[in-house]
């Protein structure tokens, strides 16, 4: 199974935005020595707990000061971008990083109202024609000029190693459509739990083979606190367990140290939760988080598992990359 790593560029307590940046370089660098796949930036929008918004140009410096890892957007949000400014973009990624660079990309706003507003300037979004833009850049970046009159020229610089594409998805809605673009699929299963492989073969049964994929390829995001026992993991894993919380109740802020976490006033209701919760946080050793993993790849059938971890010391996040290294490669 290939391992590889999702950041979203994270502002945990008691740290800055600067720190943040600083951190994701940190790990996509130790990913590429762990044998790590690939490395994706979040993008999210409006807040102070997540610094990713601006992942296109955070993967150019992770490339540069990384050798053999893939790196790419997972996802860069689309519905804020044109479909040339993204081919240029990404071409340009691919023509400094040739057969390394992956634009992946999503549906959604990453970030509230107000955020989805100010990136269109007041104007009122174009939330129904996320896969006909897709496939406009798809087309652009590999040189080729669209039929829409709007987008009749050519797309700079051309010639370069075309990126992988992927579409990200959490429900299912887009599993058909991904695949007849041709395109990878990454489900994130943190966001709701509903994988299922019904989904993903669904996926598998209609794709058709493009310049950017020639057979179907699955990877799936979860959500990850390890640490060498269960009992550690566990405490680390008090923030994230909060912030979902939170998230639920509409808030989004730093994450609380594992101190604070332990120390959180929680309501029965609360504590509840954050049990039903653990469907979408995988927490355990690095053995039992590996057997999972291995035991769901075998039962969905996907190709890839990337992981987003989000303890609240860099180190502990690191040893998380390094523990799972040591289990599954």
């Amino acid at each position: 199974m290939k391992l590889s790593v999702l950041d979203q560029a994270p502002v945990t307590s008691g740290n800055t935005a600067v720190d943040a940046l600083k951190k994701a370089e940190e790990l996509a660098v130790l990913a590429d020595e762990l044998g790590y796949h690939r490395m994706w930036m979040a993008e999210h929008h409006g807040t102070k707990a997540f610094v990713s918004s601006a992942p296109e140009v955070t993967l150019a410096r992770l490339a540069a000061k990384t050798n053999n890892i893939r790196i790419g957007t997972g996802g860069v949000m689309m519905m804020h971008y044109s479909p040339l400014k993204l081919a240029e973009v990404f071409k340009t990624l691919s023509a400094f990083s040739p057969g390394r660079i992956d634009f992946g990309v999503g549906r959604a706003p990453g970030g509230d109202r107000n955020a989805m507003y100010a990136l269109s300037e007041g104007r009122q979004p174009m939330l129904n024609n996320m896969y006909e833009k897709f496939g406009t850049a798809l087309k652009m970046i590999n040189d080729e000029v669209p039929e829409d009159s709007l987008y009749s020229m050519v797309a700079a610089p051309t010639q370069i190693t075309l990126p992988e594409a992927w579409m990200l998805g959490s429900s299912g809605n887009s599993a058909i459509k991904t695949a007849q673009l041709g395109v990878g699929y990454s489900f994130a299963q943190f966001f709701n739990g509903e994988m299922s492989k019904e989904i993903l073969d669904a996926y598998k049964h209609h794709f058709q083979p493009s310049a950017f994929m020639e057979n179907p390829e699955i990877n799936v995001a979860y959500m990850v606190t390890t640490a060498e026992t269960k009992e550690e993991a566990e405490f680390e894993a008090g923030p994230q367990d909060i912030a979902r919380l939170w998230l639920m109740k509409g808030k989004i802020s730093q994450s609380l140290t594992p101190e604070e976490a332990q120390d959180y006033p929680l309501t029965e209701l609360d504590r509840m939760t954050i049990q039903e919760n653990r469907k979408l946080h995988i927490v355990g050793s690095a053995k039992e988080v590996a057997t999972q993993l291995q035991a769901e790849q075998a039962q969905y059938g996907f190709d890839e598992a990337m992981i987003c971890s989000i303890p609240h010391s860099q180190g502990k996040r690191l040893e998380v990359y390094r523990l799972l290294a040591r289990e599954l490669f």
